[in-house]
């Protein structure tokens, strides 16, 4: 038996599924159910609403422009979300960070000022935290320069063992390079296999059929990387814009998670961008990602 796209046809942009136990989580970006938008599910594909992961802000900040929310694992009693969302002095976008004692919240975040905010670089977005098979944790993110019409590129940089502070230098590791991507690149999510990191990003604009994700290849978590050059996710017949995507293993297989636009709708919100899944397979060091489509021949 297989599964149907989108698994969760509701407004919900730039997705990320967490597992604990015998439940994944699932969080986006603000929407009908609130700042962080939040579901549930046993089995990746049927989805039940959960509602706000994070309920209050913080006094820098006001409601309105919470985006692109990734959550770490730190123990059965310990989660840190990291999220964008306005710095009202800046007027930029900027990358904040919460706790929780459970995996679905309500996560607090107590701090005066954002974590990581680049206000003369356009302001900071889409930061995604990683840990290695070392143990080290880091935090990637954008830089939004196309807000103010600069470049974009990743950034990266270790973090503190709490997940609360960066710490060391921080590096750059792509911009947009390649036609393809238009403007800008965004969206980063590292995947360590074999000894090698994969990064995997969005670029183009999110609102336009060419937005689509590329892939790097990168020696350590802090780089050198070296892009693939054409994207391994585009829109299809059946999905349009697919991007901001994270990666998920589920016995032994991998899986894309995404959103992506009805292909008659692109753009417009509501509807908005609902969840979508896609096997991710490898040919070596090569990423394999199953185009977006509605039917699907094996379940997760």
């Amino acid at each position: 038996m297989g599964f149907t796209n989108p698994v969760y046809d509701g407004n919900f942009a730039d997705p990320q599924v967490i597992a604990v136990g015998a439940q994944y989580y699932a969080f986006a970006t603000n929407g009908p159910l609130g700042n962080i938008q939040t579901l549930k599910s046993t089995d990746l594909v049927s989805w039940d609403q959960v509602g706000d992961a994070l309920p209050s802000l913080p006094d820098w900040t006001s409601a309105g422009k919470v985006w692109a929310p990734e959550v770490a694992v730190h123990g059965d009693d310990r989660f840190v979300m990291y999220y964008t969302t306005s710095d009202d002095a800046a007027g930029r976008q900027c990358v904040g960070v919460a706790v929780a004692a459970e995996a679905k919240g309500p996560y607090v975040d107590k701090s005066r000022k954002p974590l990581v905010c680049q206000v003369s670089e356009g302001g900071s977005i889409d930061a995604s935290p990683f840990q290695d098979s070392t143990g080290q944790r880091w935090l990637y993110w954008k830089n939004d320069g196309n807000a103010i019409g600069v470049d974009t590129w990743i950034y990266v940089s270790k973090l503190s063992p709490d997940g609360l502070t960066l710490v060391g230098e921080t590096t750059r590791l792509i911009k947009q390079t390649l036609p393809w991507e238009g403007n800008l690149v965004e969206a980063p999510y590292v995947v360590e296999r074999n000894g090698k990191f994969h990064l995997f990003y969005s670029a183009n604009a999110y609102d336009k059929a060419e937005y689509a994700v590329g892939h790097a290849l990168c020696e350590t978590p802090a780089g050198p990387c070296v892009k693939s050059g054409d994207p391994v996710l585009t829109t299809s017949a059946d999905a349009a814009g697919p991007g901001h995507n994270m990666v998920l293993v589920k016995d032994g297989r991998y899986w894309f998670v995404y959103h992506a636009w009805d292909p008659a709708l692109i753009g417009v919100d509501p509807p908005g961008r609902t969840m979508w899944l896609s096997e991710l397979t490898w040919n070596g060091d090569e990423p394999v990602v199953q185009p977006p489509q509605q039917r699907n021949p094996a379940k997760p």
